[in-house]
């Protein structure tokens, strides 16, 4: 029984690093696109999909580091992310974010 906890352990741990790979690679090509992006359309899709990458950070630290304290952070980044996405949308449709009329 020991030997099927030490391969799960090794297989978890092994994937955790994968996957902090993987987002790392993803973050670097969207801040590539962010800085060479034509369109201001694509940068605002890039800059959502770093709050996704960022949420997805946090979840596996969550993971490596066998605690649940950093799922407050990751629905507040979420939030965030949503917000900045609205804010961004809304900026790019009328051209200013708060209305004075």
């Amino acid at each position: 029984m020991s030997e099927v906890l030490e391969l799960t352990e090794n297989i978890l741990e092994i994937s955790i690093w994968i996957g902090f790979l993987a987002i790392a690679i993803s973050l670097i090509l969207l801040m590539y696109q962010i800085i060479v992006g034509p369109h201001n359309v694509e940068r605002a899709v890039a800059l959502d999909t770093i709050g996704i990458n960022l949420m997805a950070i946090a979840v596996l630290l969550s993971i490596y580091l066998v605690t649940d304290k950093l799922n407050d952070i990751v629905l507040l980044i979420g939030i965030l992310a949503f917000l900045g996405t609205v804010g961004i949308a809304k900026y790019l449709e009328e051209g200013v974010i708060i209305d004075r009329k």
